[in-house]
This record gives C-alpha cells, sequence and structure tokens, in this order.
C-alpha cells in the first residue's frame, strides 16, 4: 500500500476530536487526500453497530468485544484499505489500542482481544499511532457519558497506564503527546511527529506547506 495510516488514541476527553481537525486541515492545506474516519462508527454498518454498544442497553464484554471487531473488520476491509491503496492519508480516531485498554484491560478479557482485533483485520497496523496523554479528571468529561464512558469511568488511570505502556513497547511507532497544554500547542506537536513519520516512509510535505501553522492557517 502507498499510503499512510495514522491513528488517535487516548482516554475520553483528551481532545483526540479537535486534533483530528486540526491535523486534517493542515495535511489538506498540503495538497494530501485525506480521509478521516473512526471506530466504531466509520461505516453505515458501524454507524448501527455503535449506536448498539455505546448507546444501547447492558452489553455482555465478551459480546461487546466481538461487535467492535466485527466493525473493525468491515470498516477496515471497505474504508480503510481502498483509501490506503489508492495512496490517501487515513487519519482514525481509535483503533486496536483501544480495544485491547478497554475490553482486555477494564473488562477483564485479556490477550484475547488484541488477537481478534489483528485477526479481523488481517494484522493491519498504523504507520504511526499518537497517544494524547494527560491525567485524568471527571471536569473534562463537560457532555453525556456514553455506556461504555460510563462503565469504565473508574478505570480511567489505569487505561492511561495501559496506553502508555503500549508505547513504550514500540517508541519507533508511537508519538505521546502531552495533552494537558494548549490547543495550538498539542496541534503543533502532532503536526511535527505525522510530518516526520510520513517522511520516514518516502511521503513529504510540498514545500509550499512549510511556514503553515499546523490548522492550515499561514
Amino acid at each position: 500500500m502507498s499510503g499512510f495510516f495514522v491513528v488517535f488514541e487516548g482516554g475520553d476527553g483528551v481532545g483526540k476530536t479537535t486534533q483530528i481537525d486540526r491535523l486534517a486541515t493542515h495535511l489538506r492545506a498540503a495538497g494530501r487526500d485525506i480521509t478521516v474516519t473512526r471506530e466504531p462508527g466509520g461505516t453505515a454498518l458501524g454507524v448501527e453497530l455503535r449506536q448498539a454498544i455505546m448507546h444501547g442497553d447492558h452489553v455482555a464484554p465478551r459480546a461487546e468485544a466481538l461487535l467492535y471487531a466485527a466493525d473493525r473488520a468491515h470498516h477496515i476491509a471497505t474504508k480503510v484499505r481502498p483509501a490506503l491503496e489508492a495512496g490517501g492519508i487515513v487519519i482514525q480516531d481509535r483503533y486496536i489500542d483501544s480495544s485491547v485498554v478497554y475490553q482486555g484491560g477494564a473488562r477483564g478479557l485479556g490477550d484475547e482481544v488484541e488477537r481478534i482485533s489483528r485477526w479481523a483485520t488481517e494484522d493491519l497496523v498504523p504507520h504511526l499511532t499518537i497517544v494524547l496523554d494527560m491525567e485524568p479528571r471527571a471536569e473534562r468529561l463537560d457532555r453525556e457519558l456514553d455506556r461504555v464512558e460510563r462503565e469504565t469511568a473508574e478505570h480511567q488511570a489505569t487505561m492511561r497506564q495501559a496506553f502508555l505502556e503500549r508505547a513504550g513497547l514500540n517508541p519507533a511507532r508511537y508519538a505521546v503527546i502531552d495533552a494537558a497544554r494548549t490547543i495550538d500547542e498539542v496541534a503543533v506537536d502532532v503536526a511535527a511527529a505525522v510530518d516526520a513519520a510520513l517522511v520516514k516512509v518516502g511521503i513529504v510535505v510540498p514545500p509550499a506547506a512549510e511556514g503553515l501553522e499546523p490548522w492550515g492557517t499561514p
């Protein structure tokens, strides 16, 4: 595949949506073909599964893990891989790390969660995973929590550590970024990490984009 796959991970309320929007604007300003997506919910089937998983009634932990894997299998096969094979850049909100941390860790399902997800995706690994890291604080979640967030809220500190530990196992493929700063400061570091990773795979940001702020403003 000739494209580039970057995933954003981190606990609830760390600002992933905002930073994904900033990065997409930055890369589009550089003339790149960008696909922004998420899990669950990146396809029509995923929207239905997201509603069932995150906003429905109680789901047994094993069933929840399998629903995530089903969404992931369809999403990667029908949206992510085609975009990458066409040479585009895919920016995704959550991927296998989230399942390992939430279902494998907070739900107590263990290593099987990662094995199932890798089978579902045919071992598609991101070129770069950005972990937005900050100390968990309840006041950051100034919105109504979905079912998964409510049920895992007490595990936020443990899940934060789990994301950091996964990043530590493969520092060449992860960028841990301090998200407890201003949006602009975080966006600068995100753009720098992605631009550097793009260069490593032979995708260079055009000179015309030099001097742009990460959000695309001259």
